[in-house]
């Protein structure tokens, strides 16, 4: 009875730890297929996500690409548009004139520039002009003193005098050998005057006293003395420039240089000022430090716009290209949302901001090499009038949301 008690107590514990370990591998099967599926979904998540990025920089690659439209198109009349001061104009492929950019330096037209010296040892006695003045042709400049000109002057008095008293007696009151030595003396009495700088006929007294003036117009850029200065003949007492036209120095590589043909147009930006001027001048010398070869460049100073000294940008023609090519101004080429864009307008008249890829730049103008085509009508003027206003109502859409 107690061993039949035993046995079954025995057979009782041996049920219950099988169903124990049954029940502990249920639950780490349920575990580890619950785990599989979490990793199954997040793993259809995650490519579901790849795949929709990359539709999205697919539909971003397709929305680049050039020649699309980058944003909505812009409707405007004629009246609209020109109040706005839009222009538009038909593309076609044209011969480019190639421009040279090289910085230069503003200088004194030497053909315009006189040194103001006197011929004779001399004393200053008055000042007429002073630095910075802007002179006319024959205005006074200096008054000197010499007695090698009072002798002069003395001399040329007599010879006057002795040659308007042969004239008035006549060839037949005086012998002709008396009549000509009278008019040899004059006429060397007012070499010898012209010879210092003076009139050719005697004026006023035999007192040494000459006045230097302006051989033409022009302003005083040197002033290098001071009254009571005893002067040397070939000193410089004045630098009289006309600066009416001014040349600028331009200094560039020789191989540039052989480019840019004497004659030809050139334009100099100082500053807000833009001038236009001539090359006059192309060096067969080159630098031998800088291997620079110098073009120097005429320009009509309006306004007294430049200086002597002045550091300016000059744009020079370097000749036409060889093939023609597509091209719009360069103002006419904007950054819109990262692509580069040019306005184009549709047969309807809407303005479409279009993707281009551009070329070199020549001049004022940019190479269009893909975007565009022969006959489209573009926006040459007025492109960020348009800009602005996708801007604002890009901003206003935002706003509403």
């Amino acid at each position: 009875m107690n061993l039949n008690r035993y046995f079954g107590l025995t057979v009782m514990v041996a049920l219950l730890i099988t169903l124990s370990a049954c029940s502990s591998k249920t639950a780490e099967t349920e575990a580890a297929a619950k785990e599989k599926a979490t990793e199954q979904h997040v793993g259809e998540a995650k490519e579901e996500h790849g795949k929709e990025e990359a539709a999205g920089e697919h539909a971003e690659e397709e929305g680049g690409e050039h020649g699309e439209e980058v944003a909505k198109p812009i409707s405007m009349d004629a009246k609209a548009m020109a109040a706005a001061g839009i222009r538009v104009a038909k593309l076609e492929k044209t011969l480019l004139n190639e421009e040279l950019r090289t910085p230069g330096e503003v200088v004194d037209n030497a053909y315009g520039t006189t040194l103001i010296t006197p011929r004779v040892d001399s004393l200053v006695v008055r000042r007429h002009a002073k630095l910075g003045d802007e002179l006319k042709a024959g205005a006074p400049l200096v008054t000197l003193s010499s007695v090698e000109v009072a002798q002069t002057q003395g001399a040329l008095l007599i010879a006057e005098q002795e040659w308007k008293r042969m004239q008035s007696l006549g060839r037949d009151a005086v012998s002709g050998r008396r009549y000509s030595e009278a008019q040899v003396a004059v006429e060397q009495a007012r070499a010898a005057a012209r010879a210092y700088g003076l009139p050719g006929s005697a004026v006023g007294r035999a007192n040494g006293e000459f006045t230097l003036t302006a051989p033409h117009a022009g302003r005083v850029t040197e002033d290098n003395f001071v009254v009571g200065e005893r002067i040397e003949p070939g000193r410089t007492l004045f630098r009289l420039v006309d600066e009416s036209i001014v040349w600028v120095d331009a200094k560039l590589p020789a191989e540039n240089a052989q480019r840019v043909a004497v004659g030809s147009k050139a334009d100099i930006v100082h500053g807000d000022v833009r001038l236009t001027g001539k090359v006059v001048q192309r060096s067969h010398r080159t630098a031998e430090g800088t291997r620079n070869s110098l073009v120097r460049i005429e320009v009509m100073n309006i306004d007294d716009s430049l200086h002597g000294g002045d550091y300016v940008d000059a744009y020079l023609d370097a000749g036409a290209s060889k093939d023609t090519q597509l091209a719009v101004p360069t103002a006419a080429v904007l950054q819109l949302e990262g692509d580069t864009i040019v306005f184009r307008q549709n047969a309807d008249n809407t303005l479409d901001p279009v993707s281009v890829r551009t070329g070199s730049v020549i001049g004022n103008r940019t190479v269009i090499t893909e975007g565009l085509k022969v006959g489209d009508v573009v926006v040459i003027e007025g492109a960020y009038t348009l800009k602005a206003q996708i801007l604002k109502a890009q901003m206003g859409e935002g706003h509403g949301h």
